[in-house]
């Protein structure tokens, strides 16, 4: 028994990415494609799969929400999420702070893939952004102690949510083992799909005389 996708083929022809068409850094080419995925109504188009390693050195990806991406002093660019600091992915950040993001919009056959060093946003900015969420969403957050860890069923899950919302009220505190994180990115590439697999691969990376553009086989 098998699933087999080996005859499966697509034809990758709705766009190009051209060096004379993009400039000398990324952030621009980063910006109108995530407004061209939110125009074109992928679903939630700032979803991205992280990949992290920690000290077993056995790979892990997920999937998450992007909250920010920020350009900065010096055309460097932050990538801000959010999450339970005890789950895998943050022991893995703990053990290794260095991770990858990826953004695929399928429809624009287009993908990103930004890496770079990750560090903890300061309580203040995690703070802020944990109470500008849904409560449900805040309580949820408790319930996750640890992420990722078992559980006898779902009707546990739903008891503790009970249990939590009485005990906070309306006022519902930020879990000191969640917050944000920023990636800090120095390296970026865009990925357009092109006919006969020969895609359209253009990288940036960061250095300290600024961010250097190349393509890439695809």
């Amino acid at each position: 028994m098998a699933i087999d996708f080996s005859a499966s083929r697509l034809s990758y022809e709705k766009d190009e990415l051209i060096e004379k068409n993009i400039g000398n850094t990324p952030y621009p080419l980063l910006q109108k494609w995530m407004d061209d995925a939110t125009s074109e109504q992928i679903g939630e188009a700032y979803a991205f799969s992280l990949a992290t390693c920690g000290a077993d050195m056995r790979p892990s990806v997920r999937t998450l929400l992007m909250r920010e991406i920020n350009l900065i002093e010096d055309d460097n660019i932050q990538m801000i999420f959010y999450t339970n600091y005890d789950s895998d992915k943050g022991q893995d950040l703990a053990d290794n702070p260095f991770a990858e993001a990826l953004f695929f919009w399928h429809t624009l056959e287009r993908q990103v893939r930004a890496s770079g060093q990750v560090v903890r946003l300061s309580h203040d900015k995690s703070e802020s952004y944990y109470h500008s969420r849904p409560k449900d969403s805040q309580l949820a957050a408790w319930v996750s102690r640890p992420q990722s860890g078992v559980v006898d069923s779902r009707e546990v899950m739903q008891s503790d949510f009970i249990k939590l919302s009485e005990q906070f009220g309306e006022h519902v505190p930020k879990p000191e083992f969640w917050g944000g994180y920023c990636l800090m990115v120095d390296k970026i590439e865009f990925w357009q799909g092109r006919a006969n697999r020969m895609h359209d691969r253009i990288v940036y990376r960061k250095d300290d005389n600024g961010w250097q553009m190349m393509r890439l086989l695809p």
